[in-house]
């Protein structure tokens, strides 16, 4: 059996997330997490032997285009649209936080 995830372990990702979840919020995710924990143990039941690993369920090719160098907008124009600009940089608020 598949060990079930606490409401004070869905509270702690919920923080570590900078989610506000309710009681109820937390007791619907409790049990949606935990229903969906017990999915992925009866998947680990599975015999895969035999089957190659994949990333995808269909073959993937290389789809990039080549690198074309391009004359880009000017920085003047660039920077127009920006709330708040300094010494050619685009300014942003801090989010650090502690």
């Amino acid at each position: 059996m598949a060990q079930r995830l606490s409401l004070e372990q869905i509270a702690h990702v919920a923080r570590l997330a900078r989610l506000e979840l309710s009681e109820e919020e937390m007791r619907q995710m409790e049990k949606h997490l935990n229903n969906l924990m017990a999915q992925f143990e009866r998947l680990q039941e599975l015999d895969t032997t035999g089957v190659e690993p994949t990333a995808h369920s269909f073959p993937v090719y290389n789809v990039f285009r080549e690198d074309e160098v391009k004359p880009s907008l000017p920085a003047e124009q660039i920077l127009a649209n920006a709330p708040d600009q300094r010494d050619g940089c685009f300014i942003v608020p801090i989010i650090v936080e502690e």
